[in-house]
């Protein structure tokens, strides 16, 4: 699988199907939004605020893409024209051979609830924590799935930081990490180096620069 940051929080899955997960380009990442918004088969977004739906409804209505989201968020892509999959926390959709399981995110949210993802495509699983802090029920995700990759959210104020990042990188027994929704904005400055430090032996961090790739095998 072909897994691409694209900045802040948005990343793009591609292996049968490409995948696009809170699709907010911001900053640098500005510049990405063109090429790597094509040939998109599915919008997967885990919660309203701005800097996670993005660009979610143009990039669907360019591709024809579907959205994938909570029921309510994905009733209000519906009232846009788009093709939708409401779903909620603790259920899964499979579809065309993908399987979106939508998992548990302490957060907030102005329309519906918070959620994460876990992705499985091409027999790897790959778990998107959205907005999230550190929460038990990263352990039961853990149980259940045991991603081979986790994008997790480093940038303290809105979500965890960098030390609760480490421990549910534990509560996760994930094999990959990627740190993500950090240095965006000056409140969620951080460190990637210092959460791999953290992290240590258990698990590989990955640092990606936005646009760069990572090939899961």
């Amino acid at each position: 699988m072909k897994i691409t940051w694209l900045g802040h929080s948005a990343v793009k899955l591609e292996a049968d199907k490409t995948i696009l997960i809170d699709p907010f380009f911001a900053g640098p990442s500005q510049n990405l939004r063109a090429k790597q918004s094509t040939g998109v088969d599915f919008v997967a977004v885990t919660h309203a605020h701005g800097d996670h739906i993005g660009d979610a409804f143009a990039i669907c209505k360019e591709n024809n893409a579907t959205f994938i989201g909570g029921a309510e968020l994905a009733n209000k892509a519906e009232k846009h024209g788009l093709k939708t999959l409401g779903m909620n926390v603790g259920g899964k959709i499979v579809v065309d051979g993908v399987v979106f399981n939508m998992v548990f995110a302490a957060h907030s949210a102005n329309i519906g609830s918070p959620a994460g993802f876990v992705v499985e495509m091409n027999g790897s699983k790959v778990y998107h924590a959205g907005d999230t802090g550190l929460t038990l029920e990263m352990k039961l995700i853990g149980d259940l799935f045991k991603p081979d990759l986790s994008f997790l959210p480093i940038g303290d104020t809105y979500t965890m930081g960098v030390d609760a990042a480490a421990i549910a990188v534990e509560y996760l027994q994930t094999k990959r990490v990627v740190p993500i929704h950090y240095n965006t904005f000056p409140a969620i400055n951080a460190d990637p180096n210092q959460f791999k430090n953290k992290v240590g032996k258990n698990a590989e961090v990955i640092i990606l620069e936005p646009g760069k790739v990572f090939e899961l095998k």
